[in-house]
């Protein structure tokens, strides 16, 4: 019974969008939506309550704009029944262009870089001139690369530094799949650190803005404003911890290989030594890290000089007093 005055949303309807007027099949052309979907909205509250005309059920310009509204936010993530609450407060006057512009400026891109695209040629010319139908669907899974509807040839590339290091990887000699399986690794733990970032900028930053739910339209915009200046801050923070572990790690890296490696070539005489703690931690704060294994190599000859410099002093001495006592 519910669907006959539905069908009659077609008939007698004055117009087919001029004027912002909309029968429901043109308001689901205009819009993108299907009718179904229309309806769908209709009842969950989602949308105003078209005019009456006679049998006929008139839609316009504000329904238009309401989809298109809806349509937006549920690209960004939000759930039907969140979209809804942010639209009662704008029917309630309280503003949803703050809002808005938050959900905007939290959509927007993190980094400078730009998608771009590739073929299917040029990918196999930069991972080993043959197709790799296996490591190319694992590519996709994990984002690095996005199929282009209708061309099964052309793929989406929307960080192409992170391809770029991938084809520097496999150059040097990294097999695919260990890059596949690092990316997985890194991605897990890099998502935790931007977890964690959230939560510290949402506890002492962003709580006193989205206190009340939903925000005001002033609140919002202020949130918006704080994103835009802080967006860079966990970029730079990730890059300036990650030099700082880089070149810890991988000095004493470098350190252990190299240092073995000397060892062995200087000879049978020579032996490694475990030093205490203290004695480390010492000349750490006296060097620095990088120059640890180089003071101690100096220091260490010049001790021996020293050492063999007293042996021929004490010699010449015991030989001259040796020759007086003859």
């Amino acid at each position: 019974m519910s669907e006959t005055p539905r069908t009659s949303e077609t008939s007698q309807t004055p117009g087919t969008g001029a004027g912002g007027r909309y029968r429901i099949e043109d308001l689901a052309h205009a819009s993108g939506a299907t009718v179904r979907t229309i309806r769908a909205y209709q009842d969950r509250g989602l949308l105003p309550t078209p005019e009456r005309r006679g049998r006929a059920n008139v839609y316009g310009d504000t329904h238009l704009a309401r989809l298109r509204q809806i349509a937006g936010l549920l690209e960004r993530g939000y759930t039907l029944a969140s979209i809804k609450e942010l639209l009662d407060a704008w029917d309630a006057g309280r503003g949803l262009g703050g809002v808005l512009g938050l959900v905007t400026e939290v959509h927007g891109p993190w980094a400078d870089e730009r998608a771009a695209r590739i073929t299917r040629a040029e990918l196999d010319e930069r991972f080993g001139g043959s197709p790799d139908d296996a490591a190319l669907a694992e590519a996709v899974e994990l984002g690095v690369l996005e199929r282009v509807p209708g061309r099964d040839d052309e793929f989406l590339v929307p960080s192409p530094q992170e391809l770029a290091v991938a084809a520097e990887l496999y150059a040097a000699g990294v097999p695919l799949s260990a890059i596949s399986a690092h990316l997985r690794e890194l991605r897990g733990q890099v998502e935790h650190i931007a977890a964690r970032f959230l939560e510290f900028t949402t506890e002492h930053v962003f709580a006193r803005y989205l206190g009340h739910h939903p925000p005001t339209e002033a609140d919002a915009a202020d949130a918006a404003s704080l994103v835009r200046r802080l967006r860079p801050l966990a970029r730079q923070t990730v890059d300036a911890e990650l030099a700082r572990a880089m070149r810890l790690f991988a000095t004493r890296h470098l350190q252990r290989h190299l240092m073995s490696e000397d060892l062995e070539r200087v000879g049978s005489e020579t032996r490694q030594v475990a030093l205490p703690a203290g004695t480390i931690d010492a000349v750490l704060g006296l060097v620095g890290e990088g120059s640890v294994a180089a003071f101690i190599a100096a220091a260490t000859e010049r001790e021996v000089r020293a050492r063999m410099l007293d042996g021929l002093t004490a010699t010449h001495a015991q030989g001259k007093q040796l020759d007086q006592m003859g």
